[in-house]
């Protein structure tokens, strides 16, 4: 009986206790972990982007709601792209911006906004004519503010571009005029009607930019250094294993040797946590992203730049930051392939988006044009991998199959034809027999004959197997890079009258080019240097090894760069091809080497004919020497691109037994080795 009555009395205690545990240890939960966002109220920060990186330690309607909190109403209104902006206005040219003149002092960055939009395809001088009207908010930095303009009409069709979070009071309503600010805040921010901006420092330059600073793009194993971003200004490392180190804006604790540093070490760092409490903690995001070191937004209370068009999943954390511990946590098991595509997609935003004004703005300008196109618009995948949205006109195609460098992402390959396209100068004659050995190509789907010659055309020309089409020039050297309509190829075979090749060369070059269809294939080189005497980038057609450019006189390259020197380019790069023409075979390698950051490829080609090509296109007749372009050229085309995109090779692709001692019987390309 007594045994019983134990038994008895151990069993209720036991259920007492258990039933403490619980009742207790749900409580504890409930403090311990943080309320969920109520999905009516207004939410203080974005949508959380680390679904996948943090696990949910509770059930769906155990947390506590948020109190509620009062909403603000965004500026302008209930406006969107549909009720406050009229696209009748933007037919025909497509999008055209008018600057409004500024009415007072400006500031350095201001110039370089001026700048960069004068020198882009959209900009007109015309009001009556533009699409959209851009007013240059004159902020903190000037002390002076911007008054309505005449032609405001409500703000319709009209953007605001402000640079910095605290702009000057408001002397006029914004109506329905979209805002473009630097970090806006995420309550007032007007998602796919307002633009937001990065915080750019006034030092930002305006073209080019400096290149991304990450230079071991693996991470060493068990490593992960982060970067905590301090009110003063510096950064502070610590282990993603410490505890030691609690967010509350600065780390109090440093569990290692670590100091202070500057944001140039930042690339040692593999995450970098940023609070989102501080306006100023934006400026701290680009550094982050040059230095490819992960961004940790700790709930952000600004809108993250360009987020309409550009994922930034693929390229940031956005946390939590009452769930500090459990970020910590999470980033420490974050598998190597995670560190090392985060880390790269930094680097690629970085120099496609944000490393010049120049780049900014234009971007901007890019989503709004993409707003107007509707289903014309970029495709997320041109705006979220190489070499980007800027690169990749939507003018030319929205699919990412008919570019050159979308073909391995895409899984395909370029049509097995192409187009040659011949250009007779002035001082040329009728390439007869340069045509039938293009022609003789069983790759040669057409022949195009740029006649830029001021004698008549000729009367007849030479039956070949292929169509052969004449087209009438206008005597310029940048025609030869029009993107003329009877192309009907993706690749381009580019000749000069006085070019001279065998139909072997020509098969085998295209052969290469369809495995690197972004990329120039050409049969003579030129190379850029450093020269250390004058200060500037030097030019050489010497014969050497090493190479930089191939001549366009003779190389194979897609379409779509002809889009891209003719749309893209500045019309006074074009000029300067024109009146120099030594510069244009420089001025066409420097746009496919800052679209594909690669080299051109050398394909083998007969050393007699080697020896007796000019370099000038449509220069002299053929003679031993080749002619060197204007010193200038290259450093002009340097300072208008805002850096030196060549890339230098010692590659060149023979044939398979090409030059060894076998049998010709054996070799497909038996002609390459004829004197």
């Amino acid at each position: 009986m007594q045994s019983w009555r134990r038994k008895s009395l151990w069993l209720a205690l036991s259920a007492s206790w258990l039933l403490l545990v619980l009742l207790g240890g749900f409580s504890l939960l409930r403090l311990a972990l943080p309320p969920r966002p109520s999905p009516r109220a207004p939410q203080g920060w974005p949508r959380w982007l680390d679904a996948d990186l943090l696990q949910s330690f509770s059930q769906p309607g155990e947390l506590p709601e948020d109190a509620a909190q009062p909403p603000r109403v965004p500026h302008g209104g209930s406006c969107n792209w549909g009720s406050c902006f009229d696209t009748s206005k933007c037919r025909g040219d497509g999008l055209k911006v008018f600057v409004y003149p500024a009415a007072g002092p400006i500031s350095e960055t201001h110039r370089k906004i001026l700048a960069s939009i004068e020198g882009s395809r959209f900009h007109t001088f015309s009001p009556a004519g533009a699409c959209l009207l851009l007013l240059l908010s004159l902020d903190a930095q000037t002390g002076e503010c911007s008054s309505m303009p005449l032609q405001w009409n409500r703000g319709r069709n009209h953007l605001v571009l402000r640079l910095h979070p605290a702009p000057c009071p408001r002397t006029f309503q914004l109506g329905q005029a979209m805002v473009a600010e630097a970090s806006p805040t995420v309550d007032s921010f007007r998602a796919g009607f307002d633009v937001a901006l990065p915080f750019l420092p006034e030092a930002h330059p305006l073209r080019g930019g400096a290149p991304g600073q990450l230079r071991q793009h693996s991470p060493q194993p068990r490593i992960a250094l982060l970067a905590l971003e301090e009110e003063r200004g510096g950064w502070r490392t610590a282990g993603t294993n410490s505890s030691a180190c609690s967010w509350d804006g600065r780390c109090e604790q440093d569990p290692g040797p670590g100091q202070t540093q500057r944001w140039e070490m930042l690339p040692n760092a593999t995450f970098c946590l940023i609070s989102g409490h501080r306006p100023q903690a934006a400026s701290r995001f680009l550094q982050a992203l040059q230095a490819g070191c992960i961004p940790v937004l700790l709930s952000p209370r600004w809108e993250l730049p360009f987020s309409e068009v550009i994922d930034w999943t693929k390229a940031a954390i956005v946390a939590d930051e009452r769930l500090l511990l459990q970020v910590l946590a999470a980033l420490q098991e974050m598998s190597p392939a995670k560190v090392l595509a985060l880390r790269q997609q930094t680097q690629f935003l970085w120099d496609a988006y944000f490393s010049s004004v120049e780049k900014v703005i234009h971007t901007t300008l890019e989503v709004i044009q993409d707003r107007i196109f509707g289903t014309s618009a970029h495709p997320s995948l041109l705006w979220n991998s190489l070499p980007g949205a800027l690169l990749a006109l939507s003018t030319f195609s929205t699919s990412p199959q008919d570019f050159p460098f979308y073909y391995l992402q895409q899984g395909s390959r370029p049509e097995g034809r192409f187009s040659a396209l011949i250009w007779v100068g002035a001082s040329d004659q009728p390439p007869l027999k340069l045509i039938q050995a293009v022609a003789g190509s069983q790759h040669c789907a057409q022949i195009l004959v740029l006649w830029s010659n001021e004698r008549p055309l000729p009367s007849r020309w030479t039956e070949t197997a292929v169509p052969l089409t004449v087209i009438d020039g206008r005597r310029k050297v940048s025609d030869r890079f029009f993107p003329y309509s009877t192309i009907r190829t993706d690749a381009i075979l580019s000749l000069d009258a006085h070019s001279s090749l065998s139909t072997s060369e020509v098969d085998f070059a295209f052969v290469v080019w369809q495995s690197f269809p972004e990329r120039m294939v050409g049969f003579l080189t030129s190379s850029h240097f450093w020269d250390e005497a004058h200060g500037g980038w030097g030019y050489t057609a010497e014969r050497t090894n090493e190479f930089s450019m191939v001549l366009t006189m003779a190389a194979f390259y897609h379409r779509y760069y002809h889009t891209l020197f003719t749309h893209s380019l500045p019309k006074a790069l074009r000029t300067l091809a024109d009146e120099a023409p030594t510069c244009v075979d420089v001025l066409m390698n420097f746009l496919v080497a800052a679209v594909t950051k690669l080299p051109p490829i050398k394909v083998p080609y007969g050393k007699q004919r080697q020896e007796a090509a000019p370099l000038v296109p449509g220069g002299p007749e053929p003679g031993p020497k080749l002619q060197a372009p204007d010193p200038n050229c290259i450093n002009q085309i340097a300072a208008a691109f805002g850096h030196m995109p060549l890339r230098s090779s010692h590659l060149r692709l023979d044939p398979v037994l090409f030059k060894d001692p076998v049998s010709v019987q054996r070799k497909k390309y038996r002609s390459l080795e004829k004197p």
